[in-house]
């Protein structure tokens, strides 16, 4: 197909998701669901279009994830990094693991994967979305007690980069396997460099785009975002190129220019929510584009219980180990942070990254990760506010005072 022809479709795509955008928001539906069920109605042959990419797909779902956590970066105030780093560090590298291995083992006893695919199937899955959530939280105007809604949103913007490491070490043994499982040690070094590098690499690009615009005086307040845009392709190019882990990279540059920034951060702060509308969008449809519907109906019945257990029993139990040490904390939040782990389009990006590497059995994970993200989207997105005025941790607004009555004018005295 032309490939003007390809863009104008897109470009219609998008069009029509964001036209359905506003209805979505008043039944509180995340977008995601919106913007993949465009994708799902339009691609898969209904119109004599047929679209399927597996490499193109996970790479266009990088890109767009790499933009949603550093924009998500840039939109984290420091105050809320200081509040809730204990909790939602733990939750976001401890939790994701837990309920990696819970998970996988659960997994392992229902399907016919071995064990260490099922570990990769759960990985794929552990970890909570960001969009998901603060589209939740926002829709219903919710206000929680004790910072549970920071503690959520720093948990779904930070786990991300743990995730995709386990992921695609998992990815890499099952593919190196023929030629030698790696060793321990191997695997150690692989992990410390994703880490290490990314940081480094978000640590000095972040501090050496704020130095540079809080010194140089631009003729342009326009050109300060476009700056940022340059300095977030060079940090997920060196940090790739250097061996590091992207998401971490660029999450950290994002909290230091969104923090540090002295001028045009709300210029900036505004490109940027634009830009990661638009990566949000075309990742959706993409995604919606790749999945075909008739093959999800062979895997449906097999996606609800491990889609159940995943919320009910692994997740949970995940949160309860990591909030082991913090034995202070309130038991109503951490049961509410135990059965909120919204999954959203970032299990399905994950999910690209073995079937473009060819692991066996990836296409199936494909569309059951797919019926569990909807799955939890449907039953933990309806269940959050109900969830939350049951366990009384809704900051319901208090309503207006009603006017004093105007007093009665006095009368001249006659």
């Amino acid at each position: 197909m032309p490939s003007d022809i390809i863009i104008l479709g897109i470009s219609i795509l998008i069009a029509i998701g964001i036209l359905l955008h506003h209805p979505s928001k008043t039944l509180g539906l995340p977008s995601l669901l919106i913007f993949m069920g465009v994708g799902l109605a339009f691609g898969n042959g209904e119109f004599g279009f047929v679209y399927d990419d597996l490499k193109l797909t996970s790479l266009i779902g990088t890109l767009a994830l790499n933009t949603i956590v550093f924009v998500g970066g840039l939109n984290t105030p420091m105050k809320h990094i200081q509040f809730s780093w204990k909790e939602g560090g733990m939750l976001s590298t401890a939790g994701v693991i837990f309920t990696t291995v819970i998970f996988g083992f659960i997994l392992n006893a229902l399907l016919d994967f071995n064990l260490i695919t099922c570990m990769l199937f759960a990985a794929v899955v552990s970890s909570t979305d960001a969009a998901a959530v603060f589209s939740i939280l926002e829709s219903k105007k919710l206000k929680l007690k004790y910072g549970t809604g920071t503690i959520l949103e720093f948990e779904s913007a930070t786990n991300d980069p743990v995730a995709l490491l386990m992921v695609v070490m998992l990815t890499d043994y099952i593919i190196n396997s023929a030629n030698g499982a790696p060793t321990a040690l191997s695997i150690l070094s692989s992990l410390v460099q994703q880490i290490g590098v990314g940081v480094v690499v978000g640590l000095i690009m972040g501090k050496m785009a704020v130095w540079a615009l809080n010194r140089i005086k631009l003729p342009e307040f326009g050109l300060i975002p476009v700056f940022i845009l340059a300095t977030f392709a060079i940090t997920v190019s060196s940090t790739e190129i250097l061996g590091g882990n992207e998401l971490i990279a660029v999450y950290i540059a994002g909290v230091i220019i969104g923090n540090y920034l002295k001028k045009g951060a709300e210029v900036s702060k505004h490109f940027f929510n634009g830009i990661s509308w638009l990566a949000q969008s075309l990742m959706f449809i993409i995604l919606g584009l790749q999945i075909f519907p008739q093959k999800l109906l062979p895997v449906l019945m097999v996606s609800l219980l491990p889609a159940i257990l995943l919320i009910l029993v692994a997740r949970p139990l995940a949160v309860q180990l990591c909030y082991l040490p913090f034995k202070q904390v309130n038991w109503r939040k951490r049961l509410f942070v135990s059965m909120i782990g919204l999954k959203g389009a970032t299990p399905i990006v994950f999910a690209l990254i073995p079937a473009a590497a060819g692991v066996e059995g990836s296409r199936e994970m494909i569309h059951m990760v797919f019926f569990i993200v909807l799955i939890s989207v449907i039953v933990q997105g309806a269940a959050i506010e109900p969830l939350a005025n049951k366990l009384k941790l809704n900051l319901k607004p208090k309503p207006p005072k009603p006017p004093k009555p105007p007093k009665p004018p006095k009368l001249p005295k006659v």
